[in-house]
């Protein structure tokens, strides 16, 4: 697969001062621009997934006539981190 090219991206000099004071050893700024681009489309990716589980949950809820207190929710979540922690403990 052939490689393409980010448009240049203009900035101003403190911007780019403080990402070259942030990079690694031997990490160029270029590997840098590109590792930020990569995760933050994968950020994107899950908000965008994760309205799209909400919009269809909420659809669900509105079909099925079936709702949960905040109270209920954070009960159970609750429970659920209790035995996380006793499963990771033992």
């Amino acid at each position: 697969m052939k490689t393409a090219s980010i448009p240049s991206l203009r900035v101003n000099p403190e911007l780019r001062h403080a990402a070259e004071s942030v990079l690694e050893e031997g990490e160029s700024l270029s590997h840098f621009v590109e590792q930020s681009l990569r995760v933050n489309i994968e950020r994107r990716k899950m908000q965008r997934d994760f309205i799209a589980r909400g919009f269809a949950a909420r659809d669900e809820a509105r079909r099925s006539g079936e709702y949960f207190s905040a109270d209920e929710v954070l009960l159970e979540l609750d429970e659920m981190l209790t035995q996380a922690e006793t499963k990771a403990g033992a």
